[in-house]
C-alpha cells in the first residue's frame, strides 16, 4: 500500500512540475514571429521577472487604455521570464537567460526589450546611444529614445507618439 501511495505522489509531483514549467524561449519566439508575419507587425520581446517593479511599470504603460491599441496595432508583444530568484526559477522560460545574455551581453538590467520583424531580424534594442539599457523609459532622454525606436519600427503618427511619450514620461512631481 505504501508503495502505491509513494508512486501516486511521485507521479503527481512530476505531472504538476510539467504543468508549471514554462514554454521554451525558442517556441515563444517562433509563435510570435509567425503571428507577426501573418499580421504584418513587428515583435516586441520583453525580458522581465516577477519581482521587477520597472517591468510591471513597462507592462502597465503599454497596456494603459491610451496606449494599448497603439502598441497592439504595431506589435505582437511577448515576454520571456529571466533572472528569477531561486524559489521562482520555475517561472523562467528555458533558454531565455541565454537569449537575454546574447542580446544584452549580460550587462544590463530588466526590463530589457528587443524589436524584431516577422522574419526574426533584430531591428532595435532597448539601449541608448551609449549602450545603456532604457529599461522602462521614464525620463526625457529615455522616452525620447523610445519615441525614436517607435518612429523606426511602427507606423505611429506624431499625435500617437505624443500619447505614448506622455504616458511613459514620469513627471517631476511623481515620486
Amino acid at each position: 500500500m505504501k508503495s502505491k501511495l509513494f508512486l501516486t505522489l511521485f507521479l503527481s509531483l512530476g505531472f504538476s512540475h510539467f504543468l508549471m514549467s514554462q514554454e521554451r524561449s525558442s517556441v515563444v519566439l517562433e509563435k510570435a514571429f509567425q503571428q507577426a508575419k501573418s499580421e504584418n507587425k513587428n515583435v516586441l520581446l520583453i525580458f522581465h521577472a516577477s519581482w521587477c517593479g520597472w517591468c510591471k511599470k513597462m507592462d502597465n504603460n503599454i497596456n494603459d487604455k491610451a496606449c494599448k491599441d497603439l502598441f497592439d496595432r504595431n506589435f505582437v508583444i511577448t515576454h520571456l521570464t529571466v533572472l528569477e530568484s531561486e524559489q521562482n526559477k520555475q517561472l523562467e522560460n528555458p533558454g531565455a537567460n541565454d537569449l537575454f545574455n546574447q542580446y544584452s551581453g549580460g550587462n544590463t538590467g530588466i526590463p530589457f526589450w528587443l524589436v524584431f520583424d516577422g522574419d526574426g531580424k533584430l531591428l532595435r534594442k532597448s539601449v541608448d546611444e551609449n549602450g545603456s539599457n532604457l529599461g522602462c523609459p521614464a525620463n526625457e532622454d529615455e522616452v525620447a529614445t523610445l519615441i525614436d525606436i517607435l518612429k523606426e519600427t511602427t507606423d505611429l503618427n506624431a499625435s500617437e507618439l505624443q500619447i505614448i511619450k506622455n504616458k511613459f514620461l514620469i513627471k517631476e512631481n511623481e515620486g
